[in-house]
């Protein structure tokens, strides 16, 4: 087995979401599950098939989104993983519930704007994501400044009252 980490390529805004899945139905039904959760919303979507024929399986509603995606999943390249780049002004928050009821989908591995490094396991067979790191490690523990500042910007952007 050989390991190695690979890295998502996007700019720094942009959200990515990244999953497993088991079916090629998994393309149309996040599809459909976006656009019916939040009307005009611009993502792409690549998923990587695991049997037959063996493609990278593509949807979405910005073309850029979607070119990136395709890109992303081939350097991936685990069967039956997902990669989701939703457009700027559009957050996971918003669609992670929708995605995670679609009857296809088994885990979500993250859903940032951060760095994001995949582990990948190649064997054989085939190639399998052991994990990702998301982000960057913590500095320190928050104090009651802190505390009052994230309460504050939870409450300004509107997710809580």
């Amino acid at each position: 087995m050989e390991l190695t980490t690979v890295t998502i390529e996007k700019p720094d805004e942009l959200n990515v979401i990244l999953g497993m899945s088991h079916f090629i139905k998994t393309v149309e039904d996040i599809h459909e599950a976006l656009v019916n959760t939040v009307p005009g919303i611009k993502f792409g979507l690549a998923f990587c098939e695991a049997s037959g024929p063996r493609l990278v399986r593509w949807s979405g509603t910005d073309p850029e989104l979607i070119e990136l995606a395709k890109q992303n999943a081939l350097a991936i390249g685990a069967g039956h993983s997902f990669v989701l780049f939703l457009g700027q002004g559009f957050y996971p928050v918003n669609v992670l519930n929708a995605i995670k009821m679609v009857p296809e989908v088994c885990r979500i591995f993250c859903a940032t704007a951060n760095p994001v490094q995949v582990m990948v396991a190649e064997t054989a067979q085939g190639r399998g994501i052991l994990g990702v790191v998301d982000g960057f490690s913590p500095l320190g523990v928050e104090g009651e400044e802190e505390i009052r500042k994230r309460k504050e910007l939870l409450r300004a952007i509107g997710y809580k009252l």
